[in-house]
């Protein structure tokens, strides 16, 4: 018996000293962390609007509500940012997160310009496959979204070539990546459409 509580003792005060240790270390590494992903925060805002000088919080509609039902259960609506330049708002900063991705979720920045058209998007989290889904980082494939104004339709994918304005050509052997990056954008764009018709009265996702 006197064993069983030595070594429960032993046990206790091993635990109780490993989360010392790690609540030390949480401290220590919280703060380099967090300026690190504001960074990268900043540097995604700044690749999707490259005109503005400061991006300050939307305070319209919610975030929970600015998620078209189309998009419910596989994209979330993160931050929305509003991207000024020295006299007037150009836009919004629209940071959304696919969990349809083939590695695990995909988060991006969209920025959108008061007029509807996509100026950009930047990567913020994405884990897929080197070589296949990865290279939806490469421009040859996330430039396509960018400069383009598809008014009230969708983008959507192909693996024929693109011919409209609205066609992606999807990353070959990475359909997945592809329809979740697709997707995210997607909902970027719908959650933009809330906004707008928010500031002229008109219907929402609501």
């Amino acid at each position: 018996m006197k064993g069983i509580i030595k070594d429960t003792v032993i046990l206790f005060v091993i635990t109780l000293a490993a989360g010392f240790l790690l609540g030390g270390v949480y401290h220590v590494t919280k703060e380099p962390i967090a300026k690190q992903e504001k960074i990268k925060k900043d540097n995604a805002n700044k690749a999707v609007f490259e005109d503005a000088r400061t991006f300050s919080e939307y305070e319209g509609v919610e975030s929970e509500k600015l998620v078209g039902e189309a998009y419910k259960g596989k994209v979330t609506v993160d931050e929305v940012l509003v991207a000024k330049n020295d006299t007037e708002d150009l836009g919004y900063v629209i940071t959304v997160t696919s969990n349809e991705g083939y590695g695990g979720n995909i988060t991006l920045a969209v920025g959108i310009r008061n007029d509807g058209t996509v100026n950009g998007i930047s990567f913020l989290s994405i884990s897929e496959t080197a070589g296949l889904g990865m290279n939806a980082t490469k421009e040859k494939f996330y430039g396509q979204f960018a400069g383009k104004d598809i008014g009230e339709r969708d983008f959507e994918y192909t693996k024929n070539g693109a011919e409209y304005v609205w066609e992606i050509d999807a990353i070959s052997s990475a359909t997945i990546t592809t329809n979740a990056v697709t997707t995210a954008v997607n909902a970027a764009l719908d959650a933009y459409r809330t906004i707008d018709a928010a500031k002229t009265g008109g219907a929402s996702n609501e």
